[in-house]
């Protein structure tokens, strides 16, 4: 059976929750590089787009899932006064040392709250929201997980989801491991970029996913370069 066939279900060295100091710290700008060469931050910025044109506010209540080291708020946050939109974030993380991390390297965006919660939890999150966003998050669970997770973001979501996520391909896995190879200095991207890939999802993954969840309306489009953009729409 070849490995892009099925979903792996091994897991990253990213998915402990005590890893910090200067390997994570290093990862985190390896990864903030990495998606700025291969353009995928633009996918989650185009749904939110798609999202408040369709359903128009004053101002917009985003819940960054898995947020990592803030990257990703950094750019909606951007992106969104490049739109004269007002925006609000909380950035959620089941890793307290990457939320610490998040708090520095975002200092200076004042209108994000940060949060240590695992999405297990089951009072996550603690409030509702307008969107909810998961970048590069999603993969890191099993089908039925993430459906789980899925029925629990619509409950807190009033508009909508955005998912950006891998599309598990054999060009992206030998792509992504040769850059890594070459380029990185963290252990931990050189694992974890590649088996990211094989951990991810095929459009026909998504379809099975969203019928376990019980969600029969949802746009899934593919990006450039080997992205997915799930949009879910309430």
């Amino acid at each position: 059976m070849s490995i892009f066939e099925k979903r792996s279900g091994q897991k990253e060295l990213m998915d402990n929750l005590d890893c910090s100091g200067e390997e994570l710290e290093q990862t985190l700008r390896e990864l903030k590089t990495i998606n700025r060469w291969l353009g995928g931050n633009h996918v989650t910025t185009n749904g939110l787009a798609k999202l408040m044109k369709l359903r128009p506010q004053s101002s917009y209540r985003i819940a960054d899932i898995g947020c990592g080291g803030g990257d990703m708020i950094g750019i909606m946050d951007r992106w969104a006064k490049s739109q004269n939109l007002k925006v609000n974030f909380i950035g959620i993380d089941a890793n307290p040392n990457i939320i610490d991390l998040a708090k520095i390297r975002l200092k200076e965006v004042t209108n994000v709250r940060w949060k240590v919660q695992n999405v297990f939890d089951p009072d996550f999150p603690r409030e509702k929201v307008d969107i909810i966003t998961c970048t590069l998050f999603t993969h890191h669970f099993t089908d039925q997980e993430l459906a789980s997770l899925i029925r629990a973001f619509r409950a807190k979501a009033s508009m909508g989801i955005v998912i950006n996520d891998l599309h598990r391909h054999w060009f992206a896995f030998h792509s992504i491991r040769l850059l890594t190879r070459v380029f990185s200095k963290s252990a931990m991207v050189r694992n974890d970029a590649s088996l990211s890939v094989l951990r991810s999802f095929t459009k026909e993954d998504w379809e099975r996913i969203f019928e376990i969840s019980g969600i029969d309306s949802f746009e899934i489009r593919w990006f450039w370069a080997f992205r997915w953009q799930i949009l879910i729409v309430f």
